[in-house]
């Protein structure tokens, strides 16, 4: 487990399915996602037996200590880690509405962070976001990503062409 002020970040497994599922699907998170297809019970397990299950990605659910108690609120992970290259790719969201704009994606991303410099010895930590999506962007710039490029027309969302922002973290 990983560990900040208000945050707890635990290993993701087989019993958060049901959460990961309902919390992917809602609109307010899967459209802000460059991945925009529906989550079932069968993708996300195959997920976890062929990406987290063989260490390809470092998966975690956002909990928060809460009245006492720890109450689960999203998922963050790590990726295509490349110890080769000392890098890997980011993701993060926020499955419970209520608990937007509170600062616990921001403070969640700053421990995993703490945690690829730190722990996994990774010189960069990357991302891709829709430009569309300026309350992640703040948040990332708010813990030290860069922007490192900008592709025009990247994607086709809803048919609509998407442009997306490349955005890094260096050790």
């Amino acid at each position: 487990m990983l560990e900040g002020r208000n945050v707890i970040l635990r290993p993701i497994n087989k019993g958060d399915t049901k959460n990961i599922i309902c919390w992917r699907n809602q609109s307010f998170v899967r459209d802000k996602f460059i991945f925009q297809e529906l989550f079932t019970k069968e993708s996300h397990e195959k997920w976890l037996e062929t990406m987290v299950d063989t260490g390809k990605v470092k998966q975690f659910i956002i909990c928060i200590k809460f009245s006492g108690s720890v109450q689960p609120i999203g998922t963050i992970y790590l990726r295509d880690i490349n110890q080769k290259d000392s890098k890997a790719e980011f993701g993060v969201f926020i499955g419970e509405k209520k608990f937007l704009g509170k600062g616990y994606g921001t403070e969640a991303t700053e421990v995993i962070l703490k945690y690829a410099f730190g722990e996994l010895k990774l010189h960069k930590v990357m991302l891709r976001v829709l430009a569309s999506n300026k309350r992640a962007i703040e948040c990332y710039k708010k813990v030290g990503f860069v922007e490192e490029g900008y592709f025009k027309d990247e994607i086709k969302t809803q048919n609509e062409y998407q442009d997306i922002i490349f955005m890094a973290a260096f050790a």
